[in-house]
């Protein structure tokens, strides 16, 4: 890594950044060059330094724009479902090793263990097969169960991630665009005591609760009277 200090003015840099963009001799590749948008996120994740996961958890970061939502990235870009979906798969690859094992093997490794030979008729063949698949059943059903709370979050993650829409709807003279301009902490929509103000329909970004909200100031609602 080569950092240069040099003077600030617009001229200095590109001349640095022009010399550094040339060699030597006139037939000599440059000796640098500007890097690519993600260069170094790509290389990373090429590298195995950064999953799948955590590229997303970089983008996420890069483009939030509330506290919650820098939060949620900064946790799965540290490795928190990397963690969480690594541990599912170390299950899943020991159950099917396993059950693998067993078909291969025969079932009836350990059925001596429960005395088949010395009493056939008191011979306990469900404690056998037990004995034989170990915990794999119950180990698999808990990790299904894991899975399926895990599902069932209400897609809060994505919730963050993409933000609400929510649209003020209501009759004329109403106070929709007075509570958007309440909401904005700034004129952002005409009030008049004049009903048919707003026409078109005016979007705004708010952050509310650390959630990021697409809030929409509609035209006022009216009864078709014909």
């Amino acid at each position: 890594v080569v950092e240069l200090h040099c003077h600030g003015s617009r001229a200095v840099l590109q001349g640095v950044l022009e010399a550094l963009g040339r060699g030597s001799e006139e037939d000599e590749p440059p000796l640098a060059r500007y890097a690519e948008r993600g260069e170094f996120t790509s290389r990373a994740f090429a590298n195995g330094k950064l999953d799948l996961l955590e590229v997303e958890a970089l983008a996420d970061l890069l483009t939030a724009d509330t506290q919650t939502q820098r939060q949620q990235a900064l946790q799965q870009l540290e490795g928190r479902l990397s963690n969480l979906y690594n541990t599912w798969r170390e299950n899943l690859i020991s159950g099917l090793a396993h059950a693998e094992a067993v078909i291969d093997f025969g079932d009836d490794e350990h059925l001596d263990d429960f005395g088949m030979e010395d009493d056939e008729e008191h011979f306990n063949y469900d404690a056998a097969q037990m004995n034989v698949w170990g915990n794999v059943g119950a180990n698999m059903a808990n990790l299904c169960q894991q899975m399926e709370s895990h599902l069932q979050d209400s897609n809060r993650g994505e919730l963050v991630r993409e933000g609400l829409k929510i649209a003020i709807v209501g009759p004329p003279n109403a106070g929709k665009s007075s509570l958007f301009n309440m909401l904005a902490r700034r004129e952002a929509a005409i009030v008049s005591p004049i009903a048919g103000t707003t026409r078109d329909v005016l979007e705004l970004t708010l952050d509310l609760g650390g959630v990021r909200c697409t809030l929409s100031d509609t035209a006022g609602v009216r009864e078709d009277d014909s």
